[in-house]
C-alpha cells in the first residue's frame, strides 16, 4: 500500500516539472484537503461538440418552430368572432 502511495507522489511531482512550456489545452484544478483533480479539456473538443449538437439542435428549433406556428394559427382561427 506504502509503495503504490509513493508511486503517486512521484507521479505528482514528475507532473508539476513538466510544466515547462504553454500549454495549448484548458486546465482546471480542484483541490482540497484530501482530493486534487485536475481536468484537461481539448482545444478541438469544441469543434467536435459543434459538429455533434448542431442537427440535433436544428431539428429541435425547427419542430419548435412548426409547433408554435400551429398552435398561434389555431387559436388565431379559434379566437377570431365569426370565424
Amino acid at each position: 500500500m506504502s509503495q503504490r502511495r509513493e508511486n503517486y507522489r512521484a507521479a505528482l511531482r514528475r507532473e508539476q516539472d513538466d510544466v515547462s512550456g504553454p500549454r495549448s489545452t484548458k486546465v482546471t484544478t480542484l483541490q482540497s484537503r484530501y482530493v486534487r483533480v485536475t481536468v484537461e479539456v481539448d482545444p478541438d473538443l469544441q469543434g467536435d461538440l459543434t459538429r455533434w449538437v448542431v442537427r440535433p439542435v436544428s431539428s429541435v428549433v425547427l419542430v419548435g418552430t412548426t409547433v408554435l406556428r400551429t398552435l398561434v394559427d389555431t387559436v388565431g382561427r379559434v379566437s377570431r368572432p365569426g370565424g
